[in-house]
């Protein structure tokens, strides 16, 4: 009877210590946080059915009420890519960047150089997708215009974003602009890029071809919002250092 007992008790316990670890388990996972649930996707693990301009490295989801403005080289070459959305606008830029690497943080370390150099103090902030930046700066015809800028870290490359307008100085109204930027997919391609290269941005085939600037929803094209530089794509350095490859 004791040994019985004993012996019953001894497998109870492991049986409801195995219950336990088991509900434990279950419990951790339940209480686990997700990921964020959005973009900047890389190729082949963005959402399918929805419709995007495909602009070579970049493509951007068609969002109600925002112009896809971009600026293109006679070749059909992109130089600039900006979206608005009544008084705010955010400017797009993708680059190469290490396979392992984060290269935001020293990214945006020398924009807070830049524009310390020119007198402009930027500060940190958190925000959807980590730290990033918020300054006033004066604009070439002498006002004062606000910058957020935002970085984002993917597989081998590096988004980054500078809103300006109302959505630089209140996230809350750049809602229908972070949505485009949590939809963008990057198609980052297999070739060994420097770190810090622009990725190739080109109009559409047609839209090249036909020499226009074609956008979804037949949104027309046009330079940056208010006549405001939205922000460097390239930071300087404050002394040059050789570029690195990325390893691939």
């Amino acid at each position: 009877m004791i040994f019985s007992r004993g012996r019953g008790g001894r497998h109870s316990r492991d049986e409801r210590s195995g219950r336990q670890s088991a509900d434990t388990q279950d419990l951790a996972a339940a209480t686990e946080p997700e990921g964020p649930g959005h973009g900047p996707y890389d190729i082949g693990d963005e959402p399918p059915d929805v419709q995007r301009l495909d602009l070579g490295s970049l493509r951007i989801p068609a969002v109600q009420d925002v112009e896809v403005r971009v600026q293109a080289n006679p070749d059909g070459v992109i130089q600039q890519v900006v979206l608005v959305h009544g008084e705010s606008a955010l400017q797009l830029g993708v680059f190469a960047a290490p396979r392992t690497e984060e290269i935001w943080p020293e990214w945006r370390e020398e924009i807070r150089t830049s524009l310390a150099a020119d007198g402009v103090v930027a500060e940190e902030v958190e925000g959807e997708h980590g730290t990033e930046l918020r300054a006033r700066v004066r604009t070439p015809d002498g006002g004062i215009a606000d910058l957020r800028f935002v970085g984002v870290d993917g597989p081998r490359w590096m988004i980054q974003g500078v809103f300006q307008g109302r959505a630089a100085s209140d996230p809350a109204a750049a809602g229908p602009l972070t949505e485009c930027l949590n939809g963008l997919v990057v198609d980052r391609g297999q070739e060994a890029k420097p770190v810090r290269e622009p990725l190739p941005l080109r109009l559409p085939r047609e839209a090249a071809a036909a020499g226009a600037e074609a956008q979804p929803d037949g949104h027309q094209p046009g330079g940056p919002v208010n006549g405001v530089v939205s922000g460097q794509q390239h930071p300087p350095r404050s002394e040059p250092r050789p570029r690195r490859r990325d390893g691939s």
